[in-house]
């Protein structure tokens, strides 16, 4: 049977609530008193964005939202979104240093989108443009995050600043890609616009290639920066996998993102193929959007995921199975996903997993979801810039502190 919408609006609404609801004004104000302003501060080497955190805790607590939310965005324009989806129990909240002493570390998170959404509820200005123009002229191709805050820095510089983006909606990842519970696309969005308020100019809907040319790029600007990311998700390569019922996890969240959550259509029984952090947003929304059984199958380990501790905890907080050491071979069905068939893993003497034979077992499921990673867009870049260098692994090889490629004025 086809899958189907299994929750009503209001129970969307409910179970895909953001986790972590806001603070009120007295919780912000007891939790940034908690902190100790650290003067080496271990939770500021921990952020990559170099965030003042003492400092803006320092200001909640002394009822300056304004100049904290300033402190944060001058470091990270993207601190809202930040704020909800980075992974701070792992970086600067991992870093406090009152997990020393056996106590729970400073939300730093949470204090952040404190601050943050007090100036975007608000309308407040807090960051501006150069006033002296420096009449260099840079295009960003893509607006996903990288772009957004190169785009942003560099018209800080006074800089003119064009983004290209092929979606109609700029953001990348964060507007399309990010799990509706952790944040809502409103959110990158509004950042989209603070970068826009600095004078960067967004041309969304047009494709690098296609629209126009990198030639014709490289000849009207004085530098390119490539914020493309990453490109199509990888595949089994199984029977099956045609399947209407098949769908990928970016797809699968974008949905959730850009269409009424009363209308996306999930399985009774789905599998997640995957157990990275992607793989973890699929499967506990597909439970939270009314799936009454939803399973990763992963062909290595728990000790082997790359999905972070806390996210597999939430995940089963919500529900999610978990089946290690199983590889599908097959996903069962016609025309629609009936079922999908797995074999055992082991791992032989050169430590690559192997399928165990005879082991094979079919799984009743009506939705297969695959979390398998991207693949790097190696054809497009080569196409744009034949002379580029990438590395084995296709990824731009780059001069870390500049970010220069080996094409002039390629960054």
């Amino acid at each position: 049977m086809p899958i189907r919408p299994r929750v009503d609006a209001k129970t969307a609404r409910r179970t895909m609530a953001e986790i972590a609801p806001r603070y009120s004004k007295q919780e912000a104000r007891v939790e940034a008193e908690r902190c100790l302003y650290c003067f080496d501060a271990p939770c500021i080497q921990s952020c990559p964005t170099g965030i003042d955190v003492p400092a803006f805790i320092q200001k909640i607590a002394a009822g300056s939202l304004t100049g904290a939310a300033r402190t944060i965005l001058e470091a990270n324009v993207l601190g809202s979104s930040c704020a909800r989806a980075c992974p701070t129990q792992v970086l600067c909240e991992g870093a406090c240093v009152l997990l020393d002493r056996d106590e729970q570390p400073i939300k730093i998170g949470r204090l952040q989108r404190y601050a943050t959404d007090h100036v975007f509820d608000n309308d407040i200005t807090v960051l501006s443009a150069a006033a002296e123009k420096s009449g260099k002229r840079v295009v960003l191709i893509g607006a996903g995050p990288a772009s957004l805050g190169c785009a942003a820095e560099l018209a800080r510089l006074g800089h003119e600043t064009v983004v290209y983006e092929k979606r109609l909606l700029a953001g990348g990842l964060n507007t399309y890609g990010i799990a509706y519970y952790k944040m809502k696309p409103e959110v990158s969005l509004a950042e989209v616009e603070l970068v826009r308020s600095l004078g960067v100019e967004f041309r969304e809907g047009v494709e690098v290639g296609r629209d126009v040319s990198m030639d014709t790029l490289r000849e009207q600007f004085d530098a390119v920066f490539i914020g493309t990311g990453l490109g199509g998700t990888h595949r089994l390569g199984i029977p099956g996998e045609e399947l209407p019922e098949v769908v990928d996890a970016l797809s699968f969240i974008e949905e959730i993102r850009t269409s009424p959550l009363d209308e996306v259509a999930v399985g009774d029984r789905v599998a997640v193929i995957g157990c990275g952090n992607t793989a973890i947003d699929a499967i506990t929304q597909a439970k939270r959007l009314g799936a009454s059984t939803a399973f990763i199958v992963y062909r290595r380990g728990a000790d082997d995921m790359s999905a972070y501790e806390f996210e597999y905890a939430l995940a089963k907080a919500d529900g999610g199975e978990f089946m290690f050491h199983r590889q599908p071979v097959a996903i069962l069905g016609g025309p629609h996903v009936t079922g999908l068939r797995v074999a055992e893993t082991q791992l032989d003497a050169e430590g690559r997993t192997v399928l165990v034979p005879g082991t094979e077992t079919d799984l009743a499921v009506d939705m297969v979801i695959e979390a398998l990673g991207q693949s790097k867009m190696k054809e497009v870049l080569l196409a744009w810039l034949p002379a580029l260098e990438l590395d084995a692994r296709g990824a731009i090889v780059r001069d870390f502190d500049t970010g220069a490629t080996n094409v002039d004025g390629v960054y």
